[in-house]
C-alpha cells in the first residue's frame, strides 16, 4: 500500500478529483486518447471489487451516476465502456480497485469493437 497512486493522489499531478462523495472519488487524469474516461475508486484501500464494504458499492453506484450525468453534459458520448478488472491476469494492474467508466464515440475507429470482437479475431489468426 506503501506505493499505491490512489492512496496518495496528490502526488500525481495530472490527475484531477471530479466528483466525490463520503466513500468514493471520480478522478481524470489528463488523456489523449480516452477523452473523457475516468475512474472511480473508494477513499479506503481496497485490492478490488470483493473487498469493497456495502456503503462502498452504493457509493460506488450513486457516484457512477453522478460522472455519466457529468460526462453526457460535457462529451454527449454515444455509448460508455464501464468495467472492472480484478487480479493479473484479469488485467488489473493498480491493486486499489477501481472501476472504468470510459465515453465512447460512434465516430472512433475502433467504435463498436468491445472485447469479444478483438478475441473473435485473434481466433480467427489461430484457425
Amino acid at each position: 500500500m506503501d506505493q499505491c497512486p490512489f492512496c496518495y493522489l496528490e502526488s500525481n499531478l495530472d490527475t484531477k478529483i471530479i466528483l466525490e462523495n463520503k466513500h468514493c472519488l471520480f478522478i481524470q487524469n489528463t488523456q489523449k486518447v480516452l477523452i473523457g474516461s475516468g475512474l472511480i475508486i473508494p477513499k479506503k484501500h481496497r485490492d478490488n471489487v470483493f473487498d469493497l464494504t456495502k456503503e462502498e458499492w452504493i457509493a460506488t453506484y450513486d457516484l457512477l451516476k453522478e460522472a455519466k450525468e457529468y460526462l453526457d453534459n460535457i462529451y454527449s458520448p454515444d455509448g460508455y465502456n464501464v468495467g472492472w478488472n480484478v487480479g493479473r491476469v484479469g488485467g488489473q494492474e493498480i491493486f486499489h480497485v477501481h472501476l472504468h467508466i470510459i465515453p465512447r464515440f460512434k465516430d472512433e475507429p475502433l467504435a463498436g469493437k468491445g472485447i469479444r470482437y478483438w478475441l473473435k479475431q485473434k481466433d480467427n489468426m489461430r484457425s
